[in-house]
């Protein structure tokens, strides 16, 4: 049904799908760029249903309850559960996504790197930390506007030189245009 769908908004809005998703690849950190408005939502889960990828995304588990929270399970919501860990301490959003991938035969969580819609100088690096725990690529997903495209970019394979690896990706970023492209990488 959501396939049927998502074919509908792709035919109806004149978009198009770049679907080269490495052959074989069932755990990855997905990364989606630029993340730059609400609509971003709609064609990535679209995007996604039609190249047949599990793509999930994180919400904290008090969210999802009720309706609310079927709705979002149904669109691939995956609760993180900040519980207490050795210590004491909370664990935090990159430990429990690490913790997902290692445990999952199959998952794919999808992050925007920017945290927001606006533009911002520094990503969020979680996602990379994640990738790095979890022994698993970084695939960039991409939303270009200006061409009506949404597809699979590099896959990027976490060596520890995360600063280097993330300007690679936001080089890559810089090449597709948001919908809103003010807010674009910088």
């Amino acid at each position: 049904m959501m396939k049927l769908f998502s074919r509908f908004i792709f035919w109806i809005s004149g978009w198009s799908l770049n679907a080269n998703w490495p052959k074989g690849l069932k755990k990855a950190v997905l990364i989606a760029i630029p993340h730059t408005s609400n609509w971003d939502i709609l064609y990535a889960r679209a995007a996604f249903y039609l190249m047949d990828i599990p793509v999930r995304f994180t919400i904290k588990k008090e969210v999802m309850v009720g309706p609310l929270g079927w709705i979002l399970s149904g669109l691939g919501a995956i609760p993180i559960d900040r519980k207490r860990i050795p210590g004491g301490r909370k664990q935090t959003y990159t430990e429990a996504m690490t913790q997902m991938l290692k445990e999952g035969d199959e998952l794919v969580i999808m992050v925007t790197p920017e945290g927001t819609r606006k533009a911002v100088k520094k990503w969020k690096t979680g996602f990379y930390h994640t990738a790095l725990g979890a022994n698993v690529p970084i695939v960039v997903g991409y939303l270009d506007y200006k061409k009506k495209e949404a597809g699979i970019g590099p896959v990027i394979y976490p060596n520890g030189e995360m600063d280097a690896q993330i300007e690679e990706m936001k080089d890559f970023g810089r090449t597709v245009t948001g919908k809103h492209p003010e807010k674009g990488i910088i």
